[in-house]
């Protein structure tokens, strides 16, 4: 007796191999990192602004300018390096008075972490804070009031 083998229809090869999610690459701009984590921080109780003083005053008048900058308020007082698969942030804050600053800026650097991390899937490697500046409940904002004409 012989036996016989039957296919049922044409023999596919895949193409391409893998999950189809898998195939190709992703790439994250810095820009895009720089707003997650300038939001997750700002989120923070106690982060009183993003950036210097003098950043800040700055990025007010650009605001107001139609087309005026491509760093947004969001990005503000935020650097990200974003490799293939990791990423490494330098942060600028003002805390308000009163508050301890270690405490935020641990707060700050979890946010920050957690929000990045969970969006982008990258691993955050290291994020930087520097504090330049406290605000005190008696101090008016930096940001000037008079529109440009």
């Amino acid at each position: 007796m012989s036996e016989s083998t039957q296919s049922d229809g044409p023999s596919v090869t895949k193409r391409g191999g893998g999950a189809p999610a898998g195939r190709g690459r992703t790439t994250i701009a810095d820009g895009v990192v720089e707003k997650i984590a300038g939001m997750a921080a700002r989120d923070v109780a106690g982060v009183h602004a993003m950036g210097s003083g003098f950043s800040r005053t700055l990025g007010a008048v650009r605001d107001r300018v139609p087309g005026g900058g491509a760093k947004s308020s969001a990005t503000r007082g935020v650097k990200a390096e974003v490799g293939e698969v990791q990423t490494a942030l330098d942060l600028e804050i003002v805390v308000e008075y009163g508050v301890s600053i270690a405490g935020v800026a641990g707060e700050v650097r979890e946010g920050v972490v957690a929000a990045v991390e969970r969006m982008t899937g990258l691993e955050v490697v290291e994020v930087n804070i520097a504090v330049s500046d406290v605000k005190l409940p008696d101090e008016e904002d930096e940001e000037p009031e008079q529109r440009l004409q």
